[in-house]
């Protein structure tokens, strides 16, 4: 099995999660744009989608499917994204596609936060993909300096805005042996609006696809 067909499979199996007459949580990137896609079949069955990024709002609305704010919507009670690195504790690394702050919301507002990805994305240690921390524009060198003393070497992403008007450094050559404390001691770095890692708020449910089919990792 391909990686896309990993991607589509892992997204199929989150509609098990979509019970009923509700608000769906929609998260940002290619696993995801297949679940959009899944999810299109049965729009008439529920209310509508809270999306994390621009992109997938448009995706969403491509497919006939209602698009509300997370102000109108108030708490969901389901949330599915992808992540780029995840391991079996269901820590993540996430903000590849630029979209980590609005993820990150959206994910504090889901009473169940369901992550898709191919087996490819399962990590015993995360790290080695560069951490996406999301900067205020003006402290972008006072936090590169500060990741720069955490051990990382933090690279700003060129050409990229984020949704929200911020630039994006990545951070390389972390090894995240305790993802909750550094994710709370990068988010209190003064300039820093979001850092990619969802460990104080993870993953309930980690559908990991692979050749021999999906499996299920619960928090």
């Amino acid at each position: 099995m391909d990686a896309d067909a990993k991607k589509k499979a892992a997204a199929q199996a989150a509609l098990e999660y979509v019970d009923g007459d509700i608000l769906v949580g929609v998260g940002t990137g290619s696993t995801v744009n297949h679940f959009i896609a899944a999810l299109a079949a049965r729009r008439h069955r529920i209310r509508g989608a809270v999306s994390s990024s621009e992109a997938s709002t448009r995706l969403l609305r491509e497919h006939g499917i209602d698009v509300m704010t997370l102000n109108e919507a108030g708490d969901l009670p389901v949330y599915v994204d992808g992540a780029d690195e995840a391991t079996r504790n269901l820590d993540l690394i996430k903000g590849g596609g630029g979209a980590l702050t609005r993820e990150k919301i959206v994910a504090a507002a889901s009473r169940r936060f369901v992550c898709i990805v191919d087996d490819s994305k399962l990590v015993p240690v995360l790290g080695r993909f560069p951490l996406p921390v999301e900067v205020i524009p003006m402290a972008r060198s006072l936090v590169a300096r500060r990741l720069v003393g955490l051990g990382g070497q933090p690279v700003l992403r060129q050409g990229f805005t984020t949704d929200n008007g911020n630039e994006i450094l990545d951070v390389h050559n972390l090894k995240i042996t305790d993802p909750a404390a550094l994710e709370a001691e990068i988010g209190l770095l003064a300039g820093v609006v979001t850092v990619g890692l969802f460990a104080r708020r993870g993953a309930d449910v980690l559908l990991v696809a692979g050749d021999g089919g999906v499996q299920t990792l619960r928090r």
